[in-house]
Formats: structure tokens, C-alpha cells, sequence
């Protein structure tokens, strides 16, 4: 949907307050996590979340489209509206309009949003991850590329950027350890088939909710990666304001605890008991936005 004069482009204000709704309506957690930034950069991440929840509402939502085929196409147009916002500067959809805004305004690399998009395609039907090379693919293109956004959000400097892409996709690689057993329930499978094949680890014993011997060893190796992209996302707190630097900061040691107890219980995270972890961790999501059931 372009921008016409029969269809005016949503005000920046009504644009903003809408995606701030949102936000408070569907992630209150996070609302009040964001609600600790400075106030002048509020409003870009009101705009960048309305867009990620609404590809999110396309993959998962409760009234998702029926078929993966149908929801393929649902991200193509919501990704159209995206790129005719941007063309003409402004869009009568008021998440649209908010972000192109923000954009204007906060040097936005809102490319970084296509590859994202690619990401949110996979999760439409079954999943299943072939090989590590496009697991990490993956995770580059949804947490990676919304941590870059939240880079310049934040004003970081740019020879940080890539410290935030490495940060998010060590929160997102932290969920996939956390949730194999609920990704599994939705069809889903982020542990590579190269992976499970080289450790014996077989779907049938995930479904059956199995901790093999070789499941765990993949699990450990797989809570070491974490371990190294945190490490490698450490200096995305340098050049940023002092509050988003301790946000920052809580968010790691939040995820990294995560990791420990997974440690603890022998990396048996098949077995029915209650969350490891809140599901959003407040201030980690100001980084990598993470997809509601991710």
C-alpha cells in the first residue's frame, strides 16, 4: 500500500504512540525495560518492535494465516510495505510510517531487515536446520540483524556493530538451548541435522524426550558457542550510554545464568519442569529483540 493523496501518510506522533501501544499491550516486561532507555530513542524501538511483532503475528500469531505457503506470502507483502514506506518517505500504515521515521531520523540500516524476513520465512511451516553454516545463517538474519538496528539506535559506534550482532545471536542461541523440547512441540528443530547425526542423537529421542548421552554432548557444545559469542558480543557496551551499558550488562549475566543451569542439570532440558528462565529477560530484549516464541 503506497502513499497517496487519498491515503495520507500516518502522522509521525499517532505513528509512534501506536507502536508504544503495542509494545505495552503484547510485551509488558520489555515495555518497562525499554521505558529505562533514554528518552530520544524510545520511539525508534517502539517503531522497530511494531515491525518485528508484526512478522512475528504473520509466523505465530493467533490468527496466523492457515497454511506456510499463505504465510510466505503474508511477510512478502508486509515486507512490500515496508519498501514503498520507504520509497516515498512515509506510509498510511502507522507502524510503517513510525519506522521510516525512525529511520530518517537514527540513520536506520533498514536493509538489515530483509535478511530478516528470510529468517521469519523458515519459521512458517516445519523446521528442520541441515548444518551449522545455515543455522548461523539463520541467526544472523533474524537476532544478528535487529541487534545491528539496535546498534545504531543506541548510537553505538560502528566498529561495535558487530559485537551486537554477536550478542543477540548469543541470547538467540541461548533460547534455542533452553527450548529445544517447546521448539520441538512447534515443529521445530534448531540443533543441525549434521550436529544430531555426528552425536547419534535421533528426532525420535528428542520426541520421546530423551537425554541420550549424545544429546547432552551436543547440548555442551552447543552451551560453549553461547559462551563464545557472548564473549565476542562484549564490546557492544562500550560507546553507549552509561543506563544502556548496565541494562546490557544485567541482560548477559541474566542469559549467561541461563546457560549455568543448563550446566547444572547435566544438560537434560527434555524433561517437563518450569522454565529455566522468565521468557523475555527484560533488558536483553532492547538487544536482540527476540521473537514472541522464539
Amino acid at each position: 500500500m503506497s502513499t497517496t493523496a487519498e491515503t495520507p501518510a500516518c502522522p509521525a506522533p499517532v505513528s509512534y504512540e501506536t507502536c508504544r501501544r503495542m509494545l505495552r499491550r503484547h510485551d509488558p516486561t520489555y515495555f518497562w525495560a525499554v521505558r529505562r532507555l533514554p528518552a530520544e530513542v524510545r520511539p525508534a524501538v517502539y517503531a522497530l518492535y511494531g515491525f518485528v511483532r508484526g512478522a512475528d503475528e504473520i509466523v505465530d500469531g493467533p490468527h496466523r494465516p492457515p497454511e506456510p505457503a499463505l504465510r510466505r506470502e503474508a511477510l512478502d507483502a508486509w515486507e512490500a510495505e515496508l519498501e514503498q514506506g520507504m520509497e516515498a518517505g512515509g506510509s498510511p500504515h502507522p507502524v510503517i510510517a513510525a519506522l521510516v521515521d525512525a529511520a530518517s531520523r537514527h540513520a536506520l540500516p533498514l536493509e538489515e531487515l530483509s535478511i530478516y524476513m528470510d529468517s521469519m520465512r523458515i519459521d512458517c511451516g516445519d523446521v528442520r536446520i541441515e548444518t551449522r553454516a545455515e543455522l548461523d545463517r539463520y541467526m544472523r538474519g533474524s537476532a544478528g540483524a535487529v541487534g545491528r538496528i539496535m546498534a545504531s539506535v543506541l548510537d553505538a559506534p560502528a566498529a561495535h556493530h558487530e559485537a551486537f550482532e554477536r550478542l543477540g545471536t548469543a541470547f538467540q542461541l541461548t533460547n534455542f538451548i533452553r527450548d529445544v523440547r517447546e521448539d520441538y512441540s512447534l515443529g521445530r528443530i534448531y540443533l543441525s541435522t549434521e550436529d544430531r547425526r555426528r552425536h547419534g542423537v535421533e528426532e525420535s529421542a528428542i520426541a520421546r524426550g530423551e537425554a541420550t548421552a549424545g544429546f547432552r554432548a551436543l547440548l555442551a557444545e552447543e552451551v560453549g558457542r553461547a559462551r563464545e559469542r557472548f564473549e565476542e558480543g562484549r564490546p557492544a557496551g562500550e560507546g553507549v550510554a552509561p543506563a544502556v551499558r548496565r541494562g546490557m550488562r544485567l541482560a548477559r549475566g541474566v542469559y549467561l545464568g541461563v546457560l549455568d543451569r543448563v550446566e547444572a542439570v547435566g544438560y537434560d532440558v527434555l524433561r517437563p519442569r518450569p522454565r529455566l528462565a522468565p521468557w523475555r529477560a527484560g533488558a536483553a530484549a532492547v538487544l536482540s529483540l527476540p521473537r514472541a516464541g522464539v
